[in-house]
């Protein structure tokens, strides 16, 4: 972390520890090898390369093996906030050694609903968008958190733009409709941007082959498998609009978030997330039916780059994302408190990582800034 191409819960889990370590809170994030210094190494590198084989959940296990052994000798740890998908917050839920949150990054089905009603109760759930809490409503939910972006790492271009390309910053798939982008850019009678890599599944690969490489000629339609950094950064700015033809109930769109950061307009069909996300006529525009994401890319030009920079930048910057979770952290730790002082009628000892010093508390006290394992 953070990643070097795809990886959008790497990158908010980066951003957030980032934040959380400026404003002094200690932190203890684990990850794999080849990341930035501060990380706790459990995983060799290349652990992506498993996804989507049959191999990946053998690779997850794992590393979620030598992430609960690290944790249990560095611990104990005031809060416990897990990303790492089903087997984190199993894994996590059932230490009972913390107050424990856990973001969900991926829609929620009747398996995922029927798994994350069996957690135990001290598991809070946290949802990336209003549209992923509406999927489930009565699940332990903690509270909503939008994801952030590296604004710092994004820039505004000029208003004029040219050449004047579309781009769909997305893995490949049938899901992100990347075949629907190539008919729109047709459409339009502009160049389109690919970038992403092809999901690793047989239905990913199929998709890529009947519906985008026929179509791909490095002149209308380009294709790039992977990019990042300030390659990324540039591809992004200089877009006339950025392409979200999704037919799925997307829990957060990061690449919408990127382009409005950027001064893009975002055009998305009315799914997951999207409405959420995008302010219609001041940082992109949310369409049904692809008459429509023609129309609105025709007016792309109608959004003002830095007006709509500013807007995104005050919803999703790493600040603001931080800011929402110390909340969360601050309200866990409460609860667990709560809960104890109920139990022994007196004192609870919260231990802070590295310092080992103890806090006494009360029903009135106000406990200490939280200090999360990541």
């Amino acid at each position: 972390m953070p990643p070097r191409g795809y990886g959008g819960v790497e990158l908010v889990v980066t951003l957030l520890a980032r934040e959380l370590r400026r404003r002094g809170h200690p932190v203890t994030l684990f990850g794999a090898e080849g990341s930035e210094p501060g990380i706790t190494v459990c995983a060799p590198p290349g652990l992506d390369a498993h996804l989507g084989q049959a191999s990946q959940v053998m690779h997850e296990m794992t590393y979620l093996a030598r992430v609960l052994r690290m944790m249990q000798w560095l611990g104990p740890f005031d809060v416990i906030h897990d990303h790492a998908g089903f087997g984190g917050a199993l894994f996590t839920g059932m230490l009972g050694m913390s107050s424990v949150l856990h973001t969900l990054h991926g829609p929620i089905g009747v398996s995922e609903l029927e798994f994350y009603d069996s957690l135990p109760d001290h598991v809070g759930l946290v949802a990336i968008s209003d549209s992923q809490r509406a999927q489930a409503p009565h699940l332990a939910w903690a509270g909503v958190v939008h994801n952030a972006v590296d604004v710092d790492g994004l820039f505004v271009a000029p208003a004029a733009r040219d050449p004047q390309y579309l781009l769909c910053l997305a893995r490949v798939c049938e899901e992100k409709g990347q075949g629907t982008a190539i008919e729109v850019a047709r459409r339009c009678g502009l160049r389109l941007i690919l970038a992403g890599k092809v999901e690793e599944t047989p239905q990913g690969r199929e998709y890529f082959r009947r519906h985008v490489q026929p179509f791909i000629d490095g002149a209308r339609v380009v294709y790039l498998p992977s990019v990042s950094g300030a390659a990324k950064a540039r591809l992004i700015a200089s877009a006339t609009a950025m392409l979200a033809p999704i037919s799925w109930p997307e829990p957060f769109g990061l690449s919408i978030v990127e382009a409005m950061v950027s001064g893009t307009p975002a055009v998305s069909f009315r799914q997951g997330s999207a409405a959420e996300l995008i302010e219609p006529g001041v940082t992109g525009f949310i369409v049904d039916v692809v008459d429509e994401m023609v129309e609105a890319v025709r007016r792309a030009d109608e959004i003002d780059p830095i007006e709509c920079a500013r807007i995104a930048r005050e919803r999703f910057s790493p600040q603001v994302m931080t800011s929402s979770y110390l909340g969360l952290y601050r309200r866990a730790l409460e609860d667990t408190t709560a809960t104890t002082l109920g139990r022994r009628g007196g004192r609870v000892r919260t231990l802070v990582p590295g310092s080992k010093s103890a806090w006494p508390a009360s029903r009135s006290a106000t406990p200490p800034a939280a200090s999360p394992a990541a």
